[in-house]
């Protein structure tokens, strides 16, 4: 969203499913602009859907715990999620993660961005990744 490259997710993954707690996030008044502009008026592309079942996860935020309690009910190839404490979650019960960083890599395997130029797109925006993470990253990709 915050590189304009939001339909990556369409052209990559058969089925885009969001957690209403996690849409209330992106539309929060402290997120950026144009996230909360997507949030209102999300595509057709993009289904709301609410876990059957709530997780309570102490050290996760609601958005991060309905994403984790929804990919695990309709059995998703991938959780998308950026923060953390989430990632580890999710890994610990058995999902498959990727982050903004995992999208715009697989994205360019597939031939619909170049890597390093979204990186550097994306480094202008309030995404923050460390710079040790980004040369890990990179370091993969070289191999």
């Amino acid at each position: 969203m915050l590189i304009g490259r939001i339909d990556l997710l369409r052209l990559l993954y058969a089925r885009i499913l969001v957690p209403p707690a996690v849409l209330a996030e992106l539309k929060h008044p402290a997120a950026p602009r144009p996230v909360q502009d997507w949030a209102v008026n999300v595509p057709d592309w993009v289904e709301v859907l609410s876990p059957k079942s709530s997780l309570v996860l102490g050290q996760l935020d609601l958005g991060e715990s309905e994403a984790i309690a929804l990919a695990a009910e309709v059995h998703a190839d991938v959780v998308l999620m950026d923060e953390q404490a989430g990632r580890q979650e999710a890994v610990r019960r058995g999902l498959k993660v990727a982050g903004t960083l995992s999208v715009l890599d697989e994205a360019e395997q597939a031939g619909l961005v170049n890597f390093d130029a979204a990186i550097d797109e994306l480094q202008k925006t309030s995404f923050r990744v460390s710079q040790a993470v980004l040369a890990d990253i990179r370091a993969r990709r070289s191999r």
